[in-house]
């Protein structure tokens, strides 16, 4: 069992962040200095979603809030031992559900290229070029929301 919803406290940032922390910079060697941005201190145009269970933080994920009606999700990570369990997908759909309800009409993501028939999975595009990010390959996606 698992609880996916909005971040809205301190403490569940902090859950966010040190999901994010474990997965990108521990797992995958991301810079730290490059994992942390700007759009996550406090008044930034972001909504961070989080995946909880009966121990602890399981997931987290951001929408960046566009001003052209189009998100961009990102930072879509899920601890080791929560995969398989469909969390990715819930974090996906919440985010998206939170991104309808501000009214925005598409949502794009930077996808790491296993990743890609995930995202495809949901209903995501591919377009573009693959290219690098942090030195890891990623896929341009999009999905128009209903």
């Amino acid at each position: 069992m698992y609880d996916v919803r909005v971040a809205e406290t301190p403490a569940e940032l902090t859950a966010c962040f040190a999901v994010r922390r474990e997965v990108f910079v521990g797992e995958q060697k991301v810079p730290a200095e490059l994992e942390i941005d700007q759009n996550d201190e406090p008044g930034a145009k972001a909504v961070h979603v989080l995946a909880t269970g009966p121990d602890g933080p399981l997931g987290a994920g951001r929408l960046l809030l566009g001003d052209d009606g189009t998100g961009i999700l990102g930072r879509l990570a899920v601890t080791r031992a929560a995969r398989g369990l469909g969390i990715g997908a819930a974090l996906v759909r919440a985010i998206e559900t939170e991104a309808h309800r501000i009214g925005l009409s598409t949502v794009e993501l930077h996808s790491q290229t296993h990743a890609v028939r995930f995202y495809e999975r949901l209903g995501y595009v591919a377009y573009g070029a693959e290219y690098e990010e942090a030195g890891i390959a990623h896929q341009s996606m999009r999905r128009a929301l209903a």
